[in-house]
């Protein structure tokens, strides 16, 4: 779900990115020229007893507001994200935004909420030319200036063989830039690849090694970036009919058939063929929605008790179909694995120009489930819920959906009356070196 992209222009290249590395300059991210002050003249007799005392008071000051330096540290721009990890909080749940950037800038949804969001998702196409990286950079200014972290979703359109080393290099380069501005990131790359709609689907064998060489230019250049891996949820796997479905008979058919019975269906891993290895993932991520309980999908449904956990660990079976083959997301993952779990993306589905339930009624049963107490004590390998918070016409439906959660007053109060206590927002993330 990638909002609109800027006219492409001519690309820096990979020898301009590589020199932008250690130019002090990135320390930050839009400063304006330095113009230098006039020499002053020195006057007879000055000693040195006054830089001695000031560095005394320095030093007695520093002890005093050092609980505060990470913020100080932002402000005068000298803020520099040298460990990804530093994002991923020991207790509690960082709550973050999927935006509509083009309709509301990540301030006016902070005021607007009355939260700063620990956490904001931005869209990108890969390979990118400078005027969309602009785009990026935006995002990442307003992120400074909220703070928390950037959550980069970085979509292969072109298929996966455009991903070139080149391409890769400059991407590392690109996100040390903003790392040494002060920005943490966690990469999404290519996400949904079990998915039959995007041109990197089901190829697990090219998609991981593709992954793989993403995640090794990341670690190696840009240590304040982090790598998800995030498949699309799998109810309703394989995804039959789609334009970018393993077909019978290929290499990639075969690998994705885990039960070996000569045919993809539910039975089989949605996940597993498509995992790239502990090495390379540093958080795992899935999207949770609830569009409606059958279909036509879109009707103004309030969901099933006990949907959005039963979706997390692969036991949900009731309106919309039985997903009781799908794995345990949570468990394997989280768990077994030992990664930091994200819910990328959730929201409810209200369609404006259907009656049914109310949009208060149908958004609040959702949420309530998401942030429930029982969210909370089962899962403490959760760390990241971001609410998917656009306006937009989905084909699937072929409608308008008011996904939001802070769209209108009546709506928005509701939902920050219900926000639990254990969330985290922007000042909790302290990434700073």
């Amino acid at each position: 779900m990638a909002h609109d992209r800027h006219d492409p222009a001519k690309r820096t290249s990979l020898a301009e990115a590589e020199a932008a590395q250690d130019d002090p300059r990135d320390d930050d991210l839009d400063a304006p020229p330095f113009v230098a002050h006039p020499p002053r003249r020195r006057r007879p007799g000055q000693n040195v007893i006054v830089p001695i005392v000031a560095m005394v008071l320095a030093v007695v000051l520093l002890v005093g507001i050092e609980p505060h330096i990470k913020p100080l540290q932002l402000l005068l721009g000298r803020c520099k994200v040298t460990t990804a990890a530093s994002v991923i909080p020991g207790d509690g749940v960082l709550f973050g935004v999927n935006l509509d950037w083009k309709s509301e800038t990540l301030a006016q949804h902070r005021d607007n909420l009355g939260h700063a969001p620990a956490v904001a998702v931005e869209f990108s196409d890969i390979p990118y030319d400078r005027p969309t990286w602009e785009h990026t950079k935006s995002a990442a200014r307003q992120i400074k200036e909220n703070g928390g972290v950037l959550l980069l979703t970085l979509e292969p359109h072109g298929g996966l063989d455009t991903v070139s080393p080149e391409v890769i290099r400059t991407l590392a380069y690109d996100l040390l830039d903003l790392n040494n501005g002060g920005v943490a990131v966690i990469v999404r790359f290519a996400h949904e690849m079990n998915g039959s709609w995007y041109a990197w689907g089901q190829q697990p064998e090219h998609y991981k090694a593709v992954y793989r060489q993403v995640a090794n230019a990341i670690h190696q250049i840009a240590p304040g970036s982090a790598m998800m891996w995030a498949p699309n949820y799998g109810g309703g796997y394989p995804f039959a009919g789609g334009r970018f479905a393993a077909r019978p008979g290929t290499e990639d058919f075969g690998r994705l058939d885990t039960d070996h019975d000569g045919q993809l269906t539910m039975n089989d891993d949605s996940y597993g063929p498509y995992y790239p290895g502990d090495t390379y993932v540093d958080w795992v991520g899935i999207s949770l929605y609830h569009w409606g309980n059958q279909h036509p999908w879109g009707n103004n449904e309030i969901t099933e008790p006990h949907k959005f956990i039963d979706m997390l660990i692969g036991t949900y079976d009731g309106t919309a179909g039985n997903d009781t083959g799908v794995p345990d997301f949570y468990q394997v993952y989280g768990v077994e694995h030992h990664k930091p779990v994200a819910i990328v993306e959730t929201a409810a589905i209200f369609t404006p120009s259907r009656t049914g339930e109310t949009e208060l009624a149908v958004k609040q049963a959702w949420w309530r489930q998401v942030f429930s107490d029982e969210t909370r004590r089962r899962f403490p390998q959760l760390k990241m819920i971001n609410w998917f918070e656009w306006k937009k016409f989905e084909i699937e439906i072929n409608d308008w959906v008011d996904w939001r959660a802070a769209g209108s007053a009546p709506i928005r109060d509701a939902f920050v009356a219900d926000l639990p206590s254990w969330l985290l927002y922007a000042d909790a993330i302290h990434a700073c070196s």
